[in-house]
């Protein structure tokens, strides 16, 4: 070998969204002048630049070369120690490469945010809101869950109590809340309450929502009862009161029988009366007929098709050919292979439309393209639907990442499913949740995001209790701009 390396330090620690830098020193042992192109290589390769990409040195002499390590400060830079490489390749002996290695530890960091799913919900008896916790931190995060209110108006059940969120992952707890008094008659009532998400050796994280408790019959129709009832008691006290005057109608009715035996008096005969001179006058031509009798409608049109109602003739309207969603895609799939599960997707891009449908692990966007995307369009077969929701810039952001676009949708098998929005001037996608099968199946996925490169793959693991997947960046200040998604 002709060429002597050296790291120093070969270890090395940084703080997510910091960064570090590694000297890398070579020689050229041999006995001709050569250039050295250099490459980084392992899981933090994406996050690493070297200065200068090339290196010429003569027989004997000694350079250097920096690493630069900027990993973000997001999930995707794992907390621990990360082992990394970098590929030196002579451009006089290209088989000749060598790889020197060393290690780079990215210290921990915890990052958790957790928002109610709706903030707000209904009903007489009981109301079931769900509390999406995400872990936006490089380390696992196990957290309880509780709920209270003022006035101990609710009890809670909350499923499950605790909570174990891998890195860049989300949980949904599931909390289902009862009035402790039910409202019988009245208007509906207001009732906040604060789900808590409680990690050991923090701060509790409060959430707050409202409970909309309705009453159990309207207002409207306890007043209408109460008429009801005071109409029914003045009838009732009516009737008793009232005293009718009853007589026997014999006599009078036997009078009539008499009078209807009776002959009637035969009629005086009386000549008749003479027509008078209007009798014998023709009858006045109504105004809708002309001498002769002719009509003046004109029911039937002409041999020229010109009747009445007749006008101009009607244009074609030109069919407009229907909408490719990602529905009528997979839909195509799995009536060629209906023995495998699919999943087909595309997504919104500002100013241009709908990507093409992209299905199974192929691309949908473009990668580098700059453009941001708002909203994201998935149907599968083979999975029992999808649920998903978009999380996107935030301008009011005080820490760097954006928020939920409520609300979450739903969509069963062979159905269209949106996230984001795709009007005029809707905040730009920076990622979005995804999961299938209600949380029993796995679903896998990358993304482009802009200013960087393709993200790792990732899938959830629901025996685990990873019922979702994140895609996409929580940083605002960035977005995805295509994605690959498998079940």
């Amino acid at each position: 070998m002709s060429l002597w390396t050296s790291l120093e330090p070969a270890s090395a620690t940084v703080d997510p969204g910091g960064s570090t830098t590694v000297r890398l020193r070579l020689r050229n042992t041999g006995d001709v002048v050569d250039e050295y192109r250099f490459e980084a290589v392992g899981p933090v390769a994406p996050w690493t630049t070297v200065e200068p990409p090339s290196l010429r040195l003569y027989p004997g002499t000694t350079g250097t070369v920096e690493l630069t390590f900027v990993p973000p400060r997001t999930p995707d830079a794992t907390a621990g120690p990360n082992p990394y490489a970098v590929r030196i390749t002579p451009t006089e002996h290209p088989e000749a490469v060598t790889v020197p290695e060393g290690n780079l530890t990215i210290t921990p960091f915890t990052e958790v945010r957790a928002e109610l799913v709706p903030p707000t919900v209904k009903g007489r008896f009981r109301g079931r809101p769900r509390l999406a916790v995400d872990n936006l931190g490089n380390t696992k995060v196990t957290a309880s869950v509780s709920g209270s209110d003022n006035g101990d108006q609710l009890s809670y059940d909350i499923r499950p109590g605790n909570v174990q969120i891998e890195p860049g992952r989300a949980a949904f707890v599931k909390a289902t809340l009862k009035p402790r008094k039910i409202i019988w008659f009245g208007a509906k009532e207001q009732r906040p309450y604060t789900l808590s998400v409680q990690r050991s050796g923090a701060n509790p994280l409060p959430v707050e929502g409202t409970y909309l408790q309705r009453g159990f019959l309207p207002r409207w129709l306890a007043t209408f009862f109460g008429v009801f009832l005071a109409l029914g008691i003045t009838f009732t006290m009516l009737w008793i009161a009232y005293k009718p005057n009853v007589g026997s109608g014999a006599t009078e009715r036997v009078a009539e029988a008499a009078g209807t035996l009776a002959p009637a008096p035969s009629p005086t005969p009386q000549a008749p009366k003479a027509p008078s001179a209007d009798a014998l006058a023709p009858p006045a031509a109504t105004p809708t007929q002309q001498a002769g009798g002719a009509g003046t409608g004109t029911g039937k049109g002409d041999g020229d098709g010109a009747g009445a109602g007749g006008g101009g003739s009607e244009e074609k309207k030109e069919d407009k050919a229907p909408e490719k969603t990602a529905a009528t895609v997979v839909q195509q799939r799995a009536a060629q292979e209906p023995d495998k599960r699919h999943i087909c997707y595309r997504i919104y891009v500002a100013g241009e439309g709908w990507s093409d449908v992209a299905c199974d692990g192929e691309t949908a966007g473009t990668p580098g393209s700059g453009k941001p995307t708002t909203a994201v369009n998935v149907a599968v077969f083979g999975t029992k639907g999808t649920t998903s929701g978009a999380f996107v810039y935030n301008p009011a952001s005080t820490d760097g990442t954006g928020k939920y676009f409520d609300p979450w949708s739903t969509a069963a098998d062979g159905v269209d499913n949106y996230a984001g929005s795709t009007e005029k001037g809707a905040p730009h996608m920076l990622g979005f949740s995804i999961n299938v099968d209600n949380g029993a199946g796995a679903v896998c996925q990358t993304s482009y995001v802009h200013n960087g490169t393709w993200l790792g793959m990732v899938c959830d693991n629901p025996g685990q209790g990873l019922t979702f997947t994140y895609v996409g960046t929580h940083d605002n200040n960035l977005w995805i701009e295509a994605v690959r998604l498998t079940v």
